[in-house]
């Protein structure tokens, strides 16, 4: 197992995944989250939607994932919130070391 991940979540308006964002950074549960304005085409009870989207990119330690997973799911507004881990295999040793002087276990 890799100890970086990056988690993906999707929120439905800026505010929500701003909000989001600053608490998993205040809670050093995430180093980094990164903003990213999308549009999004999926299927949702056999309809296909088109949504504006906000995507959190989140850089945190793997063993975290758990415990993003409990937050992002207590204040989402989806039905199923988008919670993906990406592991990071390698990385800048300064950049990695950062992700752990800011994410607590």
């Amino acid at each position: 197992m890799t100890k970086y991940s990056i988690i993906i979540s999707s929120f439905g308006d800026k505010d929500s995944a701003k909000k989001a964002a600053k608490m998993l950074v205040e809670q050093q549960l995430a180093a980094c989250v990164q903003l990213f304005p999308i549009e999004s085409i999926y299927l949702w009870k056999d309809r296909i939607t088109e949504d504006d989207e906000v995507v959190l990119l989140i850089k945190s330690k793997t063993e975290r994932f758990e415990e993003i997973t409990t937050f992002i799911k207590k204040i989402h507004s989806y039905e199923i919130p988008e919670i993906i881990q990406i592991p990071i295999t390698d990385g800048l040793p300064q950049y990695l070391d950062w992700i752990d002087d800011c994410v607590v276990e």
